[in-house]
């Protein structure tokens, strides 16, 4: 590997790190940030929300731009938006500023992320070197959650919740100088070849409405005319989108790769297993300060164990096991590890003991590090060679919509659950974790659900003439 190889590997790299970083960066400071901003319950999820909904609902269109203008200039570009958003959100001095900010910070992680493994496999054309690029980059995208956990307590804890933005900054801006010496510039197919921005708008619009519909369920409940109303409208976008990608001259997402029943399957386990994944690690960072007391330094710590488990198990076990058993068998017990793990959170007590209660499903989520690269192979092996490219852009806003969701949906159920606890009088710390017990139901339910449609839709290559096209990156 000649040294311009390792810079650029470097910097795709770093990109990288900032935008998995800043994914899980925010949980463990999401106490200090309501107390402070004076967010409501489920208007906290947004400083999540906000960020994963642009990622996810752009990384299509942001990809397909970077065919159309050029790679290079896509990650260039999205670099600066992401810096000069962390700013914003870093001086931010009141929910509205830093959901915004948030929100900007999702378009420009769309826009560097869609494009990095392109760059990449431009970059290391020869088969062993490409290996060994991809396999560092996904450990600096594994290694991100992890750093975040702990960075996002350090910074709380020894300065204030601003800083996990601001120390974007200078990591943004020596990205971007280094990006534009270092990664080979390419000029893309042209405008001429067109792309689906109508198609982009109404995706993007509706998981915005839906997720909004769900986080405000609290304040005017399931059934209310405002639930019900924006929840259709929601629907009615996405329904929009459906028949626009059947009606489009260059589809933002064409139709044809769903008719894939391991396309679709994976896709589907995939979402399932990230709303229980990521929820989990947004509410248990939640029991630990609120009921147990932690501080964020504290909380990053005993959450280090969940993401160092995934990380280790995806990078140095995962591989072995689809090898020697395939991707399905690996997948179940990746899920059932997972299911494992969130039934033993279905009975929290109140004054729970981090040893008994709380590490053992830190280990348990290892299964994550089995669940996500069985996907990515079962996923990709169902499309065809023409189809690689879509097929790694939708596996990756999957991901990102999965987790929306799962924040959304579980957070929400969660206070609505505390504030009838709180309304027949029980304690804060009883109400609290009663509500939380509610959410780690509802995972579990999900991740069980993930089991079945794994076992009875998804099946294993039959050969070796079905390897899996491309490799999607870890969310975790």
């Amino acid at each position: 590997m000649t040294k311009s190889q390792r810079t650029a590997l470097a910097v795709l790299s770093a990109a990288m790190l900032m935008t998995i970083l800043d994914g899980s960066i925010v949980t463990v400071a999401m106490p200090a940030i309501q107390q402070d901003l004076g967010f409501s319950s489920a208007g906290l999820s947004w400083t999540v929300n906000a960020y994963l909904i642009a990622f996810g609902g752009l990384l299509l269109l942001a990809g397909r731009l970077g065919d159309l203008i050029g790679r290079k200039t896509m990650f260039v570009t999205g670099n600066i938006v992401f810096t000069a958003a962390s700013v914003l959100a870093g001086v931010a001095a009141t929910p509205a500023v830093l959901v915004a900010a948030r929100f900007l910070q999702g378009v420009g992680s769309a826009i560097a992320a869609s494009v990095i493994l392109g760059i990449l496999v431009t970059i290391f054309t020869e088969p062993r070197q490409r290996a060994t690029a991809i396999g560092v980059f996904s450990f600096t995208g594994a290694a991100g959650a992890s750093i975040g956990q702990v960075l996002g307590g350090v910074l709380t804890d020894a300065l204030n919740w601003h800083w996990i933005f601001l120390i974007n900054v200078p990591i943004g801006v020596l990205t971007v100088l280094v990006a534009v010496q270092a990664l080979p510039t390419d000029r893309g197919l042209g405008w001429s070849a067109g792309a689906d921005v109508l198609g982009a708008a109404l995706v993007t619009a509706g998981l915005m409405l839906g997720i909004y519909t769900v986080v405000e369920v609290e304040r005017y409940g399931w059934v209310s005319v405002h639930t019900l109303g924006l929840g259709a409208a929601a629907a009615a976008l996405l329904a929009a989108f459906v028949v626009r990608q059947a009606t489009a001259a260059n589809p933002l997402l064409p139709l044809r790769i769903l008719r894939s029943r391991q396309v679709s399957g994976a896709n589907v386990v995939q979402m399932l297993a990230l709303a229980a994944m990521f929820a989990f690690q947004i509410i248990v960072a939640l029991y630990l300060q609120k009921v147990l007391g932690y501080n964020a330094l504290q909380t990053g710590l005993a959450m280090l164990p969940a993401a160092v488990a995934i990380g280790a198990v995806s990078l140095f076990a995962s591989a072995r096991l689809i090898t020697r058993f395939g991707e399905r068998t690996v997948l179940i017990a990746g899920l059932a590890l997972l299911l494992a793990g969130m039934s033993w959170l279905m009975r929290l007590p109140v004054d729970a003991g981090y040893i008994v209660d709380v590490l053992p499903v830190m280990v348990a989520v290892s299964g994550g590090g089995l669940v996500l690269p069985a996907l990515t192979a079962l996923g990709m092996s169902g499309a065809d060679a023409d189809d690689a490219g879509l097929a790694s852009g939708l596996f990756n806003t999957t991901q990102q919509v999965g987790m929306a969701i799962g924040v959304a949906v579980l957070s929400t159920l969660a206070a609505a659950r505390t504030g009838s606890e709180l309304v027949a009088d029980a304690s804060d710390a009883a109400a609290l974790t009663s509500g939380y017990r509610l959410a780690f139901t509802v995972a579990a339910g999900l991740l069980a659900a993930a089991l079945v449609i794994s076992a009875t839709v998804l099946r294993t290559r039959r050969s070796s003439e079905d390897a899996p096209l491309a490799q999607a990156v870890p969310a975790f």
